[in-house]
């Protein structure tokens, strides 16, 4: 596995990540990750590799896009000085283009995505270990559906620049969409964003994965 004994893995994100974790520190005592993939990665690791005493921290916070992470970056990420640092964004700044079409000002459009996540990664690589780039997500079985292909376009982008800057690379998209065609995106998310139980734990599963995290230990 790719993480080492005392390492700090710090998440950052929006409301997928956030899932109701402690403010304004997310580390710590009963529910402080909140009760999404953050605290299911933690339980994971905690139970399997209970020697490697990982430290997980969760600084997600609900309809944040990446304008607003790269606003919180010093404070939220790097004056934690973490060994490990997972960053997934995106959804938001796909999704207000689709639920609030005429504010235009709450819209960030691919150019502007692609400009201030890869900031964010050069920036910060050279500070942490390891970083790892999951992409956005829209849970939603009909390929047709337009949000859905805008939300590729942006996973697209994540690809991108973890091939570019050496970054471990999690598709959460395709992770959902290998199960919507046994669960409809019902199952997995009321609204086709914030997911349940179920497809959290698909997160949490598919960034083990691409971590190296060995299921049979």
């Amino acid at each position: 596995m790719l993480l080492e004994k005392n390492n700090k893995l710090l998440f950052i994100g929006d409301s997928i990540t956030d899932c109701d974790r402690r403010k304004p520190e997310g580390e710590g005592g009963a529910d402080a990750l909140g009760r999404g993939y953050v605290s299911f990665v933690n339980a994971f690791l905690q139970s399997a590799y209970p020697e490697l005493s990982i430290r997980v921290v969760n600084q997600g916070i609900n309809g944040h896009t990446v304008r607003d992470l790269e606003a919180r970056w010093q404070r939220d990420v790097v004056d934690h000085r973490p060994d490990w640092l997972s960053i997934m964004i995106g959804i938001n700044d796909v999704w207000r283009q689709y639920d609030n079409p005429y504010l235009t000002e709450k819209h960030v459009y691919l150019d502007e995505y692609r400009e201030r996540l890869e900031k964010l990664v050069v920036e910060t690589k050279p500070l942490v270990k390891g970083l790892v780039l999951m992409t956005p997500f829209f849970i939603e079985s009909s390929k047709e559906d337009a949000m859905l292909q805008s939300m590729n376009e942006y996973g697209a982008v994540v690809k991108e620049l973890a091939e570019k800057h050496d970054c471990v690379f999690v598709d959460t998209q395709a992770a959902i969409d290998k199960v919507l065609g046994d669960l409809h995106s019902s199952a997995l998310a009321w609204d086709r964003v914030h997911p349940s139980a179920t497809g959290h734990m698909l997160l949490a599963r598919a960034f083990l994965n691409e971590i190296g995290f060995n299921w049979g230990k």
